[in-house]
């Protein structure tokens, strides 16, 4: 089984992106399980809210339903990096899938970003979808 992390967060047209892309994956329905994860701020929030219950997670979990892709779902809380690559670890993921946002390169030096942390500090594969749509 291939096992491929998707953080989400409040946009669809990003988790779309990021749902076409595991789609994409070699026999998805078959071989591909994913996680799809939603970092909310804070703990209360994340232990009384279930991912379906956004509508970017809620969006993800029925397009992977259409795909035939195996999925399961989890909460987290604070720091969204720190979150997306200690799960990948915790359930020995193969890849991240994160939806990019578009960004000037000054905006994204001034700014930061949660997907250029991710690439950096993660020792997993990661793969950034684009949006399909200027959101942010």
């Amino acid at each position: 089984m291939y096992r491929v992390l998707l953080p989400v967060d409040h946009s669809e047209s990003r988790a779309r992106a990021q749902v076409d892309a595991t789609a994409a994956l070699p026999h998805a329905s078959d071989e591909v399980e994913a996680i799809v994860l939603h970092v909310f701020d804070d703990e209360e929030t994340a232990e009384k809210t279930t991912v379906q219950q956004t509508p970017a997670g809620k969006q993800t979990v029925e397009l992977l339903r259409a795909e035939g892709v195996h999925f399961e779902t989890e909460t987290g809380h604070g720091d969204p990096e720190r979150q997306i690559t200690n799960h990948a670890e915790e359930h020995d993921v193969d890849m991240i899938i994160l939806g990019g946002r578009k960004r000037s390169p000054l905006g994204a030096l001034v700014f930061g970003s949660v997907s250029q942390a991710v690439i950096l500090d993660s020792e997993r594969p990661v793969a950034v979808t684009g949006s399909g749509a200027s959101d942010s």
